[in-house]
């Protein structure tokens, strides 16, 4: 799998998915939705991203949805920092798939 074509980079499927993001409104979505959200290498692709879940968990990927997410403003002792940029991806799964975190 490349993570970005042009580059000649490649990336394995665990390194493309870094984590899936726990919260309520995501636990909701999956429950009713079907729909996933995972934190993901800032340089992959959709393709990639599909490719990945698809190997990890052994399901059928129905859409991706990725957004690129600025760093927030954290104040330090020694003045202003931001924490940082990341990129979201949120995936649609086939009705009959399901993945479990636990």
């Amino acid at each position: 799998m490349s993570a970005n074509s042009g580059s000649g980079l490649q990336l394995e499927p665990y390194q493309i998915v870094l984590k899936p993001l726990v919260t309520e409104k995501n636990t909701h979505l999956a429950e009713r939705d079907n729909v996933y959200a995972f934190k993901v290498h800032p340089q992959s692709t959709k393709t990639d991203i599909r490719k990945a879940v698809e190997a990890l968990w052994d399901v059928k990927v129905t859409k991706v949805r990725t957004q690129n997410r600025k760093g927030k403003p954290r104040r330090t002792r020694a003045g202003m920092t931001h924490t940082q940029d990341w990129k979201k991806a949120i995936v649609e799964l086939d009705p009959e798939s399901r993945i479990s975190y636990f």
